[in-house]
């Protein structure tokens, strides 16, 4: 995994004081960076259009537009005179060296946004809107130089945005490129080498990136063993059956040696998921919420005091019952809508949908802070999974999970590896890598998928 800071002018202040790395030297480097990229990707193309504010965004763009030129037809255009002292020095350079600067904006067929990265902090004027949306419409590879355009620090964004295939980020990943909004424009996301390995460069965090490399899946190493070995997970299911089912179908997939069904009702099931009306006194993990609908509220207690890890979804999101188990080892798997009504029932705030979507980190932050026992995995464009002071972000998450059912899927995965042994969470994560890594591998159309489809790629992980 990769560490993510929430700003990183603090890590540039300490690269000047402790490492004697001027703004210049940085500078340099990151603009290399960026050069080295795109004459690796580009290597074919011939004509580059870096767009350029006035601040150290802009900076970076004149920079960038002296180590390419001679190397690609380079044009600057610039948005706004340059302001600051550095910028002037990389104006005068590129000026020096005849680097091509127009007053008109044409295509090329490459585009750099250099307008203001993590600079913006207020709302896109007129001509700024005009800018970005005209460059959006042109037809290149676009690249953005640290952040798109018109995203704000928190991730989000007034009006639009710049478009880019890449987003090539200065020094460190920021908090502000893993919002859910930034998500359709921020591309590919590299991080420029400032002229110090990152692990220099970078200090202590409490957020981190999830990687394909941190997938641990629960496979068998000893050979000595029986289905007991590999935990019994026991799903609730209630008004809506066919959630529970999913679940157990996905958990029993995913490695739980044995999996059983809790219904009153008898169930249809397939023949290798067991039922029973009562918890099973041997079952080491419980999964509920799933379809959970209307429940005799006494059952569901004693359901939840059981002294087993628990994967808790859905319905009981809007329910006092789970005050109670908040001091427990149990993962919480809330979409936006239940995580606001769980946010109100733990009177930590009484928010909207827009409003938790607009700043899902500091709500997930509050929640943690008050209950940091509990692992809390927020569904959404980027999965977010917080136990205490850390945070972990997933971003492989498509638009082919936008279907009913997926949700109860990743409530199955969760129970199996809880099931198996695996700390919250260790389930937490792992089961959402799962889950979002087998949706990116599933080949039909991304409309079409299915929650059998979707265990079936889970399996062929």
């Amino acid at each position: 995994m990769q560490k993510i800071f929430d700003e990183v002018n603090s890590l540039d202040k300490r690269c000047y004081k402790e490492f004697s790395l001027s703004e210049d030297i940085l500078m340099e480097h990151a603009a290399n960076s960026m050069a080295l990229f795109i004459e690796e990707k580009y290597h074919d193309k011939k004509t580059i259009l870096i767009v350029c504010g006035s601040g150290n965004n802009g900076a970076d763009g004149i920079t960038l537009a002296r180590l390419l030129h001679t190397k690609f037809d380079v044009s600057l255009y610039f948005y706004k005179e340059i302001k600051t002292d550095i910028g002037k020095i990389q104006y005068k350079r590129a000026k020096s060296l005849g680097v091509p600067i127009v007053r008109n904006l044409e295509s090329a067929d490459i585009i750099v946004d250099c307008i203001f990265g993590s600079g913006l902090n207020k709302p896109l004027d007129e001509e700024a809107i005009s800018l970005i949306n005209k460059l959006n419409s042109f037809e290149a590879a676009k690249i953005a130089c640290d952040i798109p355009s018109g995203i704000f620090n928190n991730g989000q964004l007034d009006s639009l945005a710049f478009y880019a295939d890449t987003t090539i980020t200065m020094g460190a990943l920021k908090t502000s490129l893993f919002s859910d909004t930034a998500k359709d424009y921020v591309g590919k996301i590299k991080v420029a080498n400032l002229g110090i390995h990152r692990e220099l460069y970078e200090t202590n965090t409490n957020k981190y990136l999830l990687e394909k490399k941190d997938l641990k899946l629960p496979f068998r190493n000893t050979l000595n063993s029986h289905k007991g070995s590999f935990g019994h997970l026991n799903v609730v299911a209630g008004c809506k059956k066919g959630a529970g089912i999913i679940a157990a179908k996905a958990a029993f997939g995913f490695g739980a040696g044995i999996v059983s069904v809790v219904c009153h009702e008898n169930l249809e099931l397939p023949y290798h998921i067991m039922q029973t009306h009562f918890i099973s006194e041997n079952c080491t993990a419980i999964a509920i919420g799933m379809g959970l609908g209307k429940y005799e509220i006494q059952e569901i207690q004693k359901i939840l005091s059981k002294d087993v890890k628990k994967i808790v979804d859905a319905d009981l999101f809007y329910d006092e019952l789970l005050l109670n188990v908040l001091d427990e080892d149990i993962v919480l798997t809330p979409h936006p809508k239940e995580f606001c009504s769980l946010l109100k029932i733990c009177d930590i705030a009484d928010i909207k949908i827009d409003e938790l979507q607009n700043n899902r980190i500091k709500y997930v932050e509050k929640f943690s802070a008050k209950y940091p026992k509990v692992v809390l995995l927020l569904k959404g464009t980027n999965v977010i999974i917080s136990q205490g002071e850390n945070l972990y972000i997933n971003t492989y998450g498509t638009a082919v999970l936008s279907k009913g059912g997926s949700g109860d899927v990743l409530s199955g995965l969760v129970g199996s590896l809880l099931a198996q042994g695996y700390e919250p969470l260790d389930a937490a994560i792992n089961a959402s890598l799962a889950h979002a890594l087998a949706a990116a591998n599933f080949k039909r159309n991304d409309y079409s998928l299915i929650p059998s489809d979707l265990i079936e790629e889970v399996r062929r992980l």
